[in-house]
């Protein structure tokens, strides 16, 4: 991969005004990958819509960690039922176009 393709987590804890210790605690219970490139912990660049959703439920929201796993597992349930009804209804109208 890149170097682009990474961004470090000191970079984002600059930015967001965040603890180091918030990425780490995140990357413990799985909802982010760390990935360490030349020493430096990075988060991969296609994760940073989810870690800026999570920043701001424990900013805006006073969500702890185990509350933002929960609401993310939650997510992505409602995700994947969202495409299956999707595909469902699709699969629908090639019945109804029949008729």
């Amino acid at each position: 991969m890149k170097v682009t393709e990474f961004i470090p987590i000191r970079e984002l804890c600059v930015n967001y005004e965040i603890e180091v210790s918030f990425f780490n605690q995140l990357h413990d219970i799985g909802l982010i990958e760390i990935i360490t490139y030349n020493k430096t912990p990075c988060v991969p660049l296609e994760t940073i819509n989810d870690i800026e959703k999570m920043i701001r439920m424990h900013h805006d929201l006073n969500i702890n960690i185990q509350g933002i796993d929960v609401a993310f597992n939650l997510l992505k349930k409602v995700e994947n039922l969202n495409n299956e009804l999707t595909s469902l209804k699709n699969k629908l109208r090639l019945y109804e176009d029949d008729f």
